[in-house]
Formats: structure tokens, sequence, C-alpha cells
């Protein structure tokens, strides 16, 4: 067995195991975690004793909420911009190991799964989600953007629901997450214990024996409407559609819309666009060269600042409205 601070691997029968074991932090990645889950991954991936390899996180709160935004937001105000990079071309290069990885992976999600636990468990093929599960992208609201292959994997979720989750920020919880494709089997939180021990005897075919049958889906009343809204070329009018449909879901998108940084929301619209037409190795570079300007703007730090260092939940976003964000200085971001 390997051990570390954070993260424990560990040989079980046919799987290689990972736990992320930093319960009291929600389980966010740190650099020396993203390090431990690729070396663990680069050393099982020629092993012939490891037939698969199976991700959980430590407690029952959650599987990963994020990435360590607290040291990014440090890293660029006091110009250590190599240690910033560095984070983004380690967590990026493990996104794209687990794209590729050639043997099955397989996340068991339970809990908050958040930015970049989202980057180590969406981009496998097999995700198992419990009723516990919540899965969002929040960025916006921390004058950021989806990354970690975000803009990659949001616009290819059914319709616009990718670009609707992507803004807002808002959560899709149990089983809606397999509906809305961020989850590709939905299992009871009882009964992971019980998938998670089976999978190293059986393999794959565990999950199917461990498949519940899906509840009813919350938003496919609403999946045209958002759709509708979604569509628009402009953040503005993406208000403008949410304000004329009237309807009880976009409540709650409005009020998401207007807390967020303006200004990311133009450059994460913008970025999701762009994403549509671009492979998943492009998308990243993509993201990693976008890093560099949204991070140079005042509203990262601003946001980092209210939600996360000092919590006031208070941010004064720069412009401070969604109809006074120029489309020129977004545009500027991508060239």
């Amino acid at each position: 067995m390997t051990t570390e601070a954070t993260v424990i691997t560990r040989r079980d029968g046919r799987v290689g195991r990972i736990l992320l074991n930093r319960p009291k932090a929600l389980n966010a990645l740190d650099l020396e975690m993203i390090r431990a889950l690729t070396r663990a991954l680069k050393d099982w991936q020629d092993d012939p004793h490891v037939h698969a390899v199976v991700i959980e996180g430590a407690g029952d709160r959650a599987f990963c909420a994020g990435g360590d935004i607290v040291f990014l937001r440090e890293g660029q105000i006091s110009g250590n911009r190599p240690a910033v990079d560095a984070f983004f071309q380690e967590e990026y290069a493990l996104n794209l190991l687990i794209a590729a990885y050639p043997k099955p992976y397989i996340a068991l999600i339970d809990g908050i799964c958040m930015g970049g636990g989202i980057g180590v468990s969406v981009h496998s093929p097999h995700r198992v989600a419990t009723e516990h599960a919540m899965f969002a992208m929040p960025e916006t609201a921390i004058g950021f953007f989806p990354d970690i292959g975000a803009t990659y994997f949001l616009p290819r979720l059914p319709g616009q629901l990718g670009v609707y989750l992507g803004l807002t920020g808002l959560r899709v919880k149990g089983a809606d997450a397999v509906y809305a494709g961020f989850a590709t089997h939905y299992t009871p939180r009882a009964q992971l214990p019980a998938l998670s021990a089976a999978l190293a005897e059986q393999g794959l075919a565990a999950l199917a024996q461990f498949a519940a049958p899906l509840p009813a889906y919350s938003l496919a009343e609403y999946r045209s409407a958002i759709d509708h809204c979604f569509s628009a070329d402009s953040v503005p009018e993406i208000v403008r559609r949410l304000e004329a449909d009237g309807g009880a879901w976009t409540e709650p998108a409005l009020k998401a819309m207007r807390h967020v940084s303006p200004s990311a929301l133009s450059w994460t619209l913008e970025a999701l666009r762009r994403g549509a037409d671009l492979t998943l190795p492009q998308a990243l570079d993509a993201e990693f060269a976008l890093t560099k300007t949204t991070m140079a703007h005042p509203d990262f730090a601003e946001g980092v600042r209210a939600m996360v260092v000092d919590k006031d939940r208070q941010p004064k976003w720069s412009p401070a409205t969604i109809e006074t964000v120029d489309p020129a200085t977004i545009s500027a971001m991508f060239r």
C-alpha cells in the first residue's frame, strides 16, 4: 500500500483504488494530490494485475469539491504565475490522462462534486452517482470560468443544459446527474460499499448489477424552455429571454446570474460556444490560455475573496452589471 497525506492508493483484487483523503476540505485538490493521482494512474497503466481503477472520496460530504482556488488567487496576486501555471498544466494533463486511460476508470460519486472534482470524474466513461451526489460548475461566482475540460464537456450535454449550468452554477443532484450527462449510472448510497467491493471481484459487470432505476427527471418539463433561453448569442439576450419566459424555473437562474460576475458570464458563454467545435486537448489548451486573461481581471481575486477567503458573499464586480460589460473587452481575452 502507498499512503500519502491526502491521497491513498492501493491494490484490491483486480482494481487499483484511489481515495481522495482530505474530508475536512471536502477532498478539494491541491497540487500534491494532482501529482499523486497522476503517479498512481501511470504506475497502474501497464500493471497486468490492475484491470481497472476505482476513485472515491473520503467521508460522506464530498467526492471532491474542486481545486485549491485560494492558492491560485495568492499566486496571481503575488505575481507567482509560474506556480499558477504549473497547477493548471498538471491538472489538465491529469484530465487528459483520465480521458485516454487504457483501462476502465470508475468514479464513485457521493456528495459534492464540483470543478476539479468533475475533472477527475467526468472524462471517464464510467461515473456512478448516488442520491446524495451534487454536481456543479460554480466558477462564474468567483469571477472565473468552467475549466478542467468543461468547455468541451458542457457544450456536449443535451441541448443547452451545459450553457445553463455553466453560466448559473446551479446544482444537479442525484439521478438528475444521469439525465444531464454528468453521471452514467445511479446507485443509492446504501449500496455504494457493496458496489465498490464487487468491482474488485467482477469488474465492470458490477455496474449494471447495482444500477437502480432512475426517478423522474426534475428538469424534464423545462428542457425546451432552457434550450430556447440559453441558445441566445449574448448574456443580455439570455437574460431577456428568461425574463420573458417568466416560468418558476427562471427565478433561480436569474437570481444566480445577477449575483455572479457579469464579466465571467460573458467570457464563459464565449468559451462554451468555442468549445463546441474543439477536441478535448484543444479545449484544454484554450482554457489554459484563458486562465491568464481571466485571472488578471479584477473579478477573479475579488470573487475568491468574497466567496472563499472572507466569505462575506458580497463581491464588488467590475463592471457591476451584465448590461455594462463591454463585448470588445471580452473578445480581446480570446486573442
